[in-house]
């Protein structure tokens, strides 16, 4: 008898509806979506201005990450989001020469 799987949740990207994300979600990001990324992929977690507090996984976005202290920085789009978007373009018109390709990971909330 073959056994039946139930249907593996599909993730929500950044700018989605805002729920939870499961374990079972995340290995299916693992396995699909971010299979193809380089092993050497900067994760950026974010986290509140004070870095208290604790939220679910929500969401992710692909970008480009800079350090600006030792264990912080700011995320800026990759180039090819700027090469779609004149207007992105424009409100990033200067990104750090150090910015890096990174999976960007987002708290619910």
């Amino acid at each position: 008898m073959p056994s039946s799987t139930p249907a593996e949740p599909e993730p929500p990207m950044k700018d989605e509806a805002d729920q939870p994300l499961t374990l079972a979600v995340l290995r299916q990001l693992v396995r699909t979506q971010w299979a193809g990324l380089p092993g050497t992929t900067l994760v950026v977690l974010s986290r509140d201005a004070e870095g208290n507090g604790y939220s679910p996984f929500s969401t992710y976005a692909r970008e480009r990450y800079a350090p600006v202290y030792e264990h912080s920085g700011e995320t800026y789009p990759l180039e090819s989001q700027l090469a779609e978007d004149p207007e992105l373009r424009a409100l990033f018109a200067e990104i750090p020469d150090n910015a890096v390709a990174a999976l960007v990971l987002y708290p619910l909330g």
